[in-house]
């Protein structure tokens, strides 16, 4: 599953807009555009979801879901559970 805020931060992390994800994922502007609108999940057409994702693993992304753990070296960022955020 993708989330907007997921969608914005990867994003942001590769330092593009959304004309150039969606030329890297070969869907229209305003795809992109619905996609980082929707509230939480992105839903839409399963196709056009993995070719977005798909686009961002292969510019080094790697989504991770919540409470999922990452193996993978790099830089990133991760929102932390709000009930936990003052622990």
């Amino acid at each position: 599953m993708l989330t907007s805020a997921q969608l914005k931060a990867a994003r942001a992390l590769l330092g593009i807009d959304q004309r150039t994800l969606a030329e890297m994922a070969g869907v229209s502007v305003p795809t992109i555009q619905r996609m980082e609108a929707s509230n939480g999940t992105v839903r839409g057409v399963v196709e056009t979801l993995t070719r977005v994702v798909e686009a961002l693993e292969r510019a080094g992304i790697e989504l991770i879901g919540e409470n999922a753990a990452s193996l993978s070296g790099g830089r990133g960022v991760r929102l932390r559970d709000r009930s936990s955020a003052g622990s």
